[in-house]
């Protein structure tokens, strides 16, 4: 009995990398949809969202009958916990994806994202996919250090979101209102995808030591 419980807290840790991997898939087609104004790629994240989708309510459903059937205390308790708010974390980076693809969806036939910024975009697109791969590779591993590294790798995200708003601010910017708009949301949502892969490395952290990573403001 004892090795079926500890089977199944594994599959819940297997769960997440699947997720991890889900959403990397999702944000690399979406950055793909934004720059070439791909519609396929748009409708690919948008209805992909849905497995994302069933793979968290899995997590759920498996950590509450878990919770439930086998009372466990201390750190199976903890995985438990953790796993559930991890699961929350990537579900809401499917979503920032899907918020991204829908831009894109929205001004198709046309490219969301000026020219002048394209490179820019494209940087923060492969930064959320190094974020998530690594989230995922501390999730496999159980490594509580490297997981500690995604604060400062985030750091990268959030330098790209400032030079997306200093270029739309500035006196010589002409590409209109929509532009601005979609300019401002897309660096938004690729700055939350990395938040959240933060988020889950923190949980790791909390998950592997039992001591929460303090001296963070993280918004939700």
């Amino acid at each position: 009995m004892r090795d079926t419980y500890h089977e199944e807290l594994e599959a819940l840790s297997e769960s997440l990398v699947e997720m991890t991997r889900q959403a990397r898939h999702a944000i690399a087609r979406a950055t793909t949809a934004l720059l070439d104004a791909d519609l396929n790629a748009a409708q690919e994240v948008i209805s992909g969202d849905e497995e994302l989708n069933r793979v968290d309510k899995e997590i759920e459903s498996s950590a509450f009958e878990l919770m439930a059937r086998q009372q466990p205390v201390a750190k199976d308790l903890r995985t438990i916990i953790t796993s559930l708010h991890m699961a929350g974390d990537l579900e809401r980076m499917g979503d920032h994806a899907v918020h991204i693809a829908k831009i894109a969806r929205r001004r198709h036939p046309e490219s969301a994202i000026p020219a002048e910024l394209r490179s820019t975009v494209l940087e923060m697109g492969h930064q959320a996919e190094l974020l998530v791969i690594k989230a995922g590779e501390v999730v496999n591993d159980l490594d509580a250090d490297t997981a500690m590294e995604l604060d400062s790798d985030d750091d990268r995200m959030d330098k790209l979101r400032r030079k997306l708003f200093k270029r739309i601010l500035d006196p010589s910017w002409k590409h209109g209102v929509e532009a601005t708009m979609d300019v401002t949301l897309a660096g938004r949502f690729y700055e939350r995808f990395g938040d959240h892969a933060v988020h889950v490395a923190d949980n790791l952290v909390y998950m592997v030591t039992g001591e929460k990573v303090e001296d963070r403001e993280r918004e939700v």
